[in-house]
């Protein structure tokens, strides 16, 4: 995980359905509140992409095919397919959809795959749902675009600075986050001065 990176350009090479099954049934295994397993995958290889392309197009108001989806051999369509519950809300099965993304999206990395995670305003037009057969209580998060990892230097990635997304629950007494968090804060204020 801490080598991932998107991958913007792939080569032709795709792992194959078999593989790809594997792969899934491991990414499957996300926190899953009530096993409700609201999500499915496309499979979109060859001319599916050019279906897609046409999709997009039209959402977009243009005549033809949209290039887009040629960027990778295989695309894998996340779809949030949202089950009733009263104990699960929407959000929280959407949040399970986009975990297994996720998830895939390491486990494809991990194989050996370059992995980008697509989206656009396009993936909530009709004509792209259409395209895909989704069904009303479905809804489209996106495309792992996947292909083969091109050779060179892959490009970095910038650290994340962990201490800046990890804090206390505010008025945790006597943290040493809380008392940090505090001397950050008047100093910034008297170097504003």
């Amino acid at each position: 995980m801490r080598s991932r990176r998107s991958w913007s350009k792939v080569t032709e090479a795709a792992p194959t359905h078999a593989e790809l099954l594997e792969l899934v049934a491991a990414a499957g295994r996300v926190a899953d509140h009530s096993s409700l397993r609201p999500w499915r995958l496309i499979e979109l290889r060859g001319s599916d992409r050019e279906t897609l392309g046409r999709a997009i197009a039209k959402a977009e108001g243009e005549k033809g095919v949209s290039s887009k989806p040629q960027r990778a051999p295989l695309l894998i369509a996340v779809v949030a397919s949202y089950r009733k519950s009263g104990k699960v809300p929407r959000w929280e099965q959407e949040a399970v959809a986009s975990g297994v993304a996720h998830a895939l999206s390491l486990l494809l990395d991990e194989a050996g795959w370059g992995v980008l995670w697509r989206t656009g305003h396009y993936t909530r037009s009709k004509a792209v749902a259409k395209a895909h057969g989704l069904g009303a209580d479905e809804e489209l998060l996106g495309w792992l675009y996947v292909g083969g990892k091109p050779s060179g230097r892959p490009g970095r990635r910038k650290p994340v600075d962990a201490a800046r997304h990890l804090s206390r629950m505010p008025g945790a007494h006597g943290s040493a986050a809380a008392k940090q968090g505090k001397k950050s804060k008047k100093s910034k204020k008297s170097k504003k001065k």
